[in-house]
């Protein structure tokens, strides 16, 4: 309950703020983009250098990357600043890699990239800086009265949202609850109980109050349907918070089938445009990333071929997306290769992995051919790791929402395993962990993250003791 109350208090403010000043959502969305192309022109001009094609493809190219903005200018300053850093020291360090792998970076100066990439920081920094303090003025102009039905869990989350949020545009006026004041005094802290259900229509007329949020149990529907009708004589905008989200939520929103309004309690964060996003990601990632480690791969198949007796790749049957089998690419590192309704799974000195594997394994060389998975639509770069049919059959039916995790495609890395939720499960606790981490990464999914997660990687294969 207290997961799905906090989502609800956040989408559902941060949704009412940008209905009600819709220019926040134009600024949050171009901001960055544009500020970042515009430094790019600047400090072409300032070295008096000709604004190319070649810088052009570079305005698009980090136009797209940044596009819609990463940031919110409603969220904690720190925070911000520390995601608008990260972003654009991101962005810089994936440009970077890509324009050496691809001789791109050959057209342009050098001072003029360092410039930019430097300049852009505190260009950045400043402008959400002034952003954040135009839309305080601007909400601190237009505040708007709410009151809360129920005085609950939801009802005080929601409550304690209003009264800190300098961005939330709110002025709380107080509850309306059945109950007397000393049964809820738990909940009220220093609102006021206002009266009783019955009694709210007449007094949002009276005050003219221009919210109201529903936070009553739906075991209460009658008393719900009965208020709905009372408030149908005001102007008063009515929000639900209702307890049916007792579950944990996973990119939960609001969507209409016909004409008839549903809850998305569950589901895949790569729908419309995120779905292209993610596909373009892994396919020029994939593209790119192969052709750079082809000689590792051919001298991998070698060393494998010339260890032992048996095929060079590894096909093992994992679960896909939407729970569906797909055969997964490794190099071979073991004498035996497990692919029934029984896995075993390797541990430290386990007999059956070769010298070679054993390389292979701890570098995680052996993952590589997972690239060719990425290209095929089997896998995706960064998601949840794939496990095998057996373990899988396993395990859900000991983990709560372990099966969750294959609403989207796996991944070669993903966030369980830069955040040491890596290598060896043998105990429940540690998959619960994993499983844990697999669902945070579908709630709270974004290009930047998995950016995030593949430059973590680099760093935790590089010194990971966990594989063997």
């Amino acid at each position: 309950m207290k997961h799905s109350v906090s989502a609800i208090s956040w989408t559902g403010q941060e949704s009412a703020l940008r209905t009600r000043f819709p220019l926040i959502g134009v600024v949050e969305t171009l901001l960055g983009p544009c500020l970042v192309v515009l430094m790019l022109i600047l400090s072409v001009k300032w070295h008096g250098i000709r604004f190319d094609r070649h810088y052009a493809a570079l305005a698009v190219l980090t136009f797209l990357l940044l596009y819609p903005g990463l940031l919110r200018i409603s969220e904690n300053r720190r925070r911000m600043a520390f995601k608008a850093v990260l972003a654009w020291a991101t962005l810089c360090i994936t440009i970077t890699l890509f324009g050496r792998a691809t001789g791109f970076a050959d057209y342009f100066n050098p001072s003029v990239i360092l410039l930019w990439q430097l300049s852009t920081f505190a260009a950045l920094l400043i402008a959400h800086e002034i952003a954040r303090r135009l839309l305080l003025r601007v909400v601190a102009g237009a505040k708007q009265t709410a009151i809360i039905v129920g005085a609950n869990e939801t009802g005080a989350r929601l409550a304690e949202h209003f009264e800190t949020d300098p961005y939330s545009g709110i002025v709380f006026k107080g509850y309306f609850d059945d109950r007397t004041a000393d049964r809820i005094q738990a909940y009220l802290g220093r609102a006021s109980l206002l009266g009783g259900v019955p009694e709210l229509a007449q007094y949002v007329k009276r005050k003219g109050i221009d919210q109201i949020y529903i936070a009553l149990p739906m075991a209460s529907q009658p008393r719900i349907l009965a208020l709905l009708d009372d408030l149908k004589d005001t102007t008063a905008s009515v929000f639900f918070a209702p307890d049916v989200f007792v579950t944990e939520l996973i990119q939960a929103r609001v969507e209409q089938v016909g004409q008839i309004p549903v809850v998305a309690v569950c589901e895949t964060p790569f729908t419309g445009a995120n779905a292209v996003l993610k596909r373009m990601e892994d396919i020029v990632l994939s593209t790119l990333i192969l052709i750079g480690i082809s000689p590792v791969l051919l001298a991998c198949a070698i060393a494998v071929r010339l260890s032992s007796p048996g095929p060079i790749i590894f096909k093992q049957r994992r679960y896909g997306l939407d729970g569906k089998e797909v055969l997964v690419y490794k190099f071979r590192s073991m004498t035996a290769t497990d692919n029934g309704a029984v896995v075993k799974q390797a541990t430290r000195n386990d007999a059956r992995v070769t010298r070679v594997g054993a390389f292979l394994r701890r570098t995680s060389l052996d993952e590589l051919p997972q690239f060719i998975n990425v290209l095929q639509g089997r896998m995706s770069i960064v998601g949840p790791r794939p496990h095998a049919v057996a373990h899988n059959e396993e395990y859900r039916k000991l983990i709560k929402g372990y099966m969750i995790r294959h609403k989207v495609r796996p991944g070669i890395t993903g966030l369980a395993q830069v955040s040491g939720a890596r290598g060896l499960t043998d105990t429940l606790d540690k998959m619960e962990r994993r499983i844990a981490l697999d669902l945070a990464y579908l709630r709270n999914w974004s290009l930047l993250l998995d950016l995030r997660i593949i430059l973590r990687t680099v760093g935790v294969v590089a010194k990971d003791e966990t594989a063997f």
